[in-house]
């Protein structure tokens, strides 16, 4: 990891912090999750950051992985997740963060224990821990608090356009005694109130590109093109599409699916439909120096 692509990573994590704040200040109850969606990441891109995936914006048991279409009329609600990724030249920040949007905020405790469980495991890497004793601290934090950690989803290293690009940072003790090395890391506790597993649900609205290869259909080449161009292997979302395509969008994503060219992100749910508070920052490493680039 060199100068230039550290100052990337720094720039993507300062636009990210300020998009924290923008968003504190926007979110409220019964706005279009949709129309949130597109304010979120308008004001990435008037940052001077690029999208690195789609704004997840997941409610309530919806762990991750949940994006509105167009016409999608959900509105902010309940436990409301929402994990945003900025890039700069591929360099990544990933972060998220938990508003409680009920009127008694009664997750307030679910969501505190998540942000504990992170700012507990972000104090410990200056003494090199092991990817076990990052899980254990987690772990600890959200029992503590009388919640579990959701043990199926996990931090994860960033590699340029790469958002999960290899290690795994557990939230629970794993006895993997790897310690990290220099390079881009995102920490992600999700707390539950449930029994701590995800399963698949329906489609998220979310893609990538796993096999770029021709196609067919005319309509649907232009679209894999503008894909391409825009995100490279980076997500992508069938509302991105709707709204520069209209109507072609959903026939090109049908035909890109059959052809084996996209991925299909589903919604990832907590098995027992318990509620899921989320936390994340993403940080890197150099030289046994750590640099967190998403905290305000």
């Amino acid at each position: 990891m060199n100068q230039q692509e550290i100052e990337s990573y720094k720039k993507a994590g300062q636009i990210a912090q300020q998009v924290r704040t923008y968003i504190k200040e926007l979110v409220q109850p019964k706005l279009k999750l949709v129309d949130l969606a597109r304010k979120i990441e308008s004001k990435i891109k008037e940052l001077g950051g690029e999208i690195a995936f789609p704004v997840n914006l997941s409610i309530d048991d919806i762990a991750a992985h949940y994006h509105p279409t167009a016409e999608d009329e959900t509105l902010a609600s309940g436990l409301l997740k929402i994990d945003f990724g900025v890039h700069i030249k591929g360099f990544i920040a990933d972060t998220a963060i938990s508003i409680d949007l009920t009127e008694k905020q009664e997750h307030k405790k679910l969501i505190e224990s998540a942000e504990k469980a992170l700012e507990n495991a972000l104090s410990l890497l200056e003494k090199n821990p092991t990817l076990d004793e990052i899980g254990q601290e987690i772990k600890k934090t959200i029992e503590d608090k009388g919640f579990s950690p959701i043990v199926n989803l996990s931090g994860h290293s960033l590699e340029k356009y790469d958002i999960h690009a290899g290690i795994t940072i557990p939230n629970y003790a794993n006895g993997n005694k790897t310690k990290l090395k220099d390079g881009g890391y995102a920490i992600e506790p999700f707390a539950t109130t449930g029994e701590g597993k995800i399963i698949e649900g329906t489609s998220g609205n979310i893609y990538a590109i796993i096999n770029l290869k021709n196609v067919r259909s005319p309509k649907a080449r232009e679209i894999l093109e503008y894909i391409y161009k825009e995100h490279k292997t980076l997500p992508f979302s069938l509302r991105e599409l709707q709204d520069k395509f209209g109507n072609f969008a959903r026939l090109a994503i049908r035909e890109l699916e059959n052809s084996d060219i996209i991925h299909n992100y589903n919604q990832l749910v907590e098995k027992s439909h318990g509620v899921v508070a989320q936390a994340e920052h993403t940080f890197i490493k150099k030289d046994k120096k750590i640099i967190i680039t998403t905290r305000e």
